[in-house]
């Protein structure tokens, strides 16, 4: 078979069940791809080849014997560098971390090993997952589509893998966007499901907080070149885990089938800050397309909600998370956040989170569940909600913390990145990132497709509807 690097996971667990083609192959080709290409991208902290070799000889061998380990069985996956992973470190993009080997696997990498993948490498991300850019101690991770720009952040590393071909499939995960922000820039599908759907057991270095950090709003994710895949990575990671006691049983959906045309959609690029033409220009031509499709698509927002106090809700609560953690380097921390980010309302929220005494953060709370409950009321008119991932495309490597200017307005540089993702971040709904335009400069521009907590499989059946219909090569 031609072009292995390119096809979707489930094609390629496909052909190596029918025989058409060995894991062997399969990994042979994806390791030839990244000695070519990496070097010019950096997506990769750790590169396993000999394991991954062992592990795809023994996958053709099971399956010369009949067995299937699984959905997956012999396809190669990837994993953002922050993960638990036996017998291969993880470094958070720290060097401090080089030698950190885990003894166990995060929950979420050992369901996709169980279904028979092959992990083959963790990706690259900024130092502790702390900016919207990826520039690591292990060096900087350069969109695949031109090197001159970044590949977002924090899961950079992630969004150029599975971009430049070198994996089909990776785990990612995400707080204000670590996960949307790149998948975005980069142009391929991302996932940020329901919190507390997906167990966040070992989704962060044990020597930092184990399973004891923030324990909601963060959630793990998944970034791939097909919906489908997706779906596939979804069915296997959710359900309870006895490692992290607020995940539920698996959600029973009801999964009718549904036409495109039967779908109401609502759609906006505003929230309280500026776009560029663009990003705008993809919101409405993607929102006029639905609608010759036959969908019913209005532009609509939630009746008074409050963006800006959103944004500083989920700071403060992210603020206060932080300021509680042993993370190497913290002590200068929120002298960098003053220092880099000053003006940003996240920024603002974070840096009153620090203080927060117990009756102050009850209060945020408070205010959390009160946004939640307006974008649930808002969705429960809509099948689903389209609006921009960030205020802008891709853009060319620049210092941490310098704004914007958009349709001649200056954007402080984390509002410009973050205000779009973090809102869905503080409501705990589930996201997919499509990709559906480029820039006149061939950047991608992906847009989030909101949908109502707990719904992500019927969110999935849309957003593959107009993946068929919208999104384009």
């Amino acid at each position: 078979m031609s072009n292995l690097v390119f096809l979707p996971a489930h094609q390629l667990a496909k052909a190596i069940q029918n025989r058409e083609v060995s894991a062997t192959e399969v990994l042979e080709a994806h390791l030839k791809h990244i000695a070519e290409h990496n070097p010019k991208i950096n997506a990769f902290i750790t590169l396993d080849e000999e394991r991954a070799r062992q592990r795809a000889k023994q996958a053709d061998e099971a399956l010369a014997k009949g067995e299937i380990w699984g959905t997956l069985h012999g396809v190669p996956f990837t994993a953002k560098d922050c993960y638990e992973t036996v017998q291969m470190r993880t470094t958070c993009g720290y060097k401090g971390f080089a030698n950190y080997i885990p003894k166990y696997d995060a929950t979420v990498i050992s369901r996709i090993l169980g279904a028979g993948a092959i992990l083959i490498g963790k990706t690259n991300l900024p130092i502790f997952a702390s900016d919207a850019q990826t520039n690591s101690d292990f060096g900087r991770t350069n969109n695949p589509w031109d090197i001159k720009y970044t590949a977002g952040g924090s899961s950079g590393g992630s969004a150029a893998a599975v971009a430049a071909g070198f994996s089909p499939l990776d785990v990612c995960s995400g707080l204000g966007g670590s996960g949307r922000i790149p998948a975005h820039f980069c142009g391929v599908f991302g996932i940020k499901p329901t919190e507390q759907r997906v167990s966040m057991a070992g989704a962060w270095p044990a020597m930092l907080e184990g399973n004891n950090g923030l324990q909601y709003m963060y959630a793990p994710g998944a970034m791939t070149r097909s919906v489908e895949d997706l779906k596939i990575w979804l069915s296997l990671v959710e359900g309870t885990d006895k490692n992290f006691w607020q995940v539920p049983p698996v959600i029973k959906e009801h999964d009718e089938e549904r036409s495109l045309n039967s779908y109401r959609i609502a759609w906006t690029d505003n929230f309280g800050i500026s776009v560029t033409s663009e990003t705008r220009a993809t919101l409405e031509n993607l929102a006029h397309t639905l609608q010759e499709l036959g969908c019913t698509v209005e532009k609509a927002s939630p009746l008074d909600f409050d963006y800006t106090a959103a944004v500083q809700t989920y700071g403060e609560l992210t603020g206060a998370w932080l300021s509680s953690r042993p993370i190497p380097k913290l002590p200068t921390f929120f002298d960098d956040l003053r220092r880099l980010f000053s003006g940003a309302n996240v920024v603002k929220g974070a840096l009153r989170g620090t203080s927060m005494n117990l009756k102050q953060y009850a209060i945020a709370m408070a205010r959390r569940n009160k946004f939640t409950t307006q974008i649930e009321n808002f969705l429960g008119q809509w099948d689903a909600w389209l609006v921009p991932t960030t205020a802008i495309p891709a853009f060319p490597h620049q210092p941490i913390g310098k704004g914007f200017e958009i349709e001649g307005k200056k954007v402080p540089y984390l509002d410009a990145c973050a205000t779009f993702t973090s809102i869905f971040t503080l409501t705990g709904n589930p996201v997919i990132v499509l990709p559906v335009g480029k820039t006149q400069q061939g950047l991608p521009i992906g847009l989030q497709l909101v949908g109502k907590r707990w719904h992500d499989m019927q969110l999935l059946n849309l957003a593959a509807q107009i993946g068929v219909g919208c999104v384009k090569d």
